[in-house]
């Protein structure tokens, strides 16, 4: 039987759904395992796992350098994307994050099980654009999460190593502000909740970089 191999060549043809699922078997136990290399060219290039084993060993590995070689391109912000007909836009201003906003991205953005809801706050659908510019639609929380599940990783590893970068004093600004607004307001629930999760967000960007894939150890 011929097995049709679709392999992707970028970043752009992975949706976070795919990653996260390989991030969901790719543990300590499975590192060495045939489990992990056969569930590798399953989740990625979307074959059923019973055809695997009908390929030849030398082009699964062949599978694996080119799964590889997608993974080591360098990953920049990328502002705007298309999905299913809708085009999302990039938070246009950090500083006016709301605190709902500040929230869910800081729950969501450091775990890739829920990272489609880090990038809900961080995407959203475009409603006015002339040129470069633009604006989205206001946040409304996390009930169309799911949508971006879809998404193209490039974007969603963009938007993390933009967050990596990101200088920690503006994190820390952004923390303090709304720490201060919450004592003002005498939210004891939400303040609470900040300074339960200490840094926030910031501890969540320090981890970021360990995150980023790396699938080299397939080949070993």
């Amino acid at each position: 039987m011929r097995v049709e191999i679709i392999v992707p060549s970028s970043l752009n043809d992975i949706t976070l759904e795919q990653y996260q699922k390989f991030e969901k078997i790719n543990t300590e136990d499975n590192a060495d395992s045939n489990f992990l290399l056969h569930k590798t060219v399953e989740i990625f290039c979307n074959l059923e796992l019973k055809d695997i084993a009908k390929i030849k060993f030398s082009s699964v590995m062949g599978v694996i350098e080119d799964i590889n070689k997608a993974f080591e391109t360098k990953n920049e912000l990328i502002p705007t994307f298309n999905l299913n007909g809708t085009t999302y836009g990039f938070i246009t201003n950090l500083d006016d994050m709301t605190l709902g906003e500040y929230i869910d991205l800081d729950e969501n953005l450091g775990d890739w099980s829920s990272m489609h809801k880090a990038m809900r706050v961080l995407y959203r659908p475009i409603k006015f654009q002339k040129g470069d510019r633009y604006q989205i639609e206001e946040y409304d929380g996390l009930k169309s999460a799911d949508v971006m599940k879809r998404m193209p990783l490039d974007v969603v590893m963009g938007a993390m190593i933009f967050f990596w970068n990101l200088n920690s004093e503006l994190l820390e600004t952004t923390l303090n502000y709304l720490s201060r607004e919450l004592k003002e307001d005498k939210n004891t629930h939400l303040l609470q909740h900040l300074e339960k999760n200490g840094v926030g967000i910031k501890a969540s960007m320090e981890s970021l970089k360990e995150m980023l894939p790396s699938l080299t150890r397939l080949q070993d």
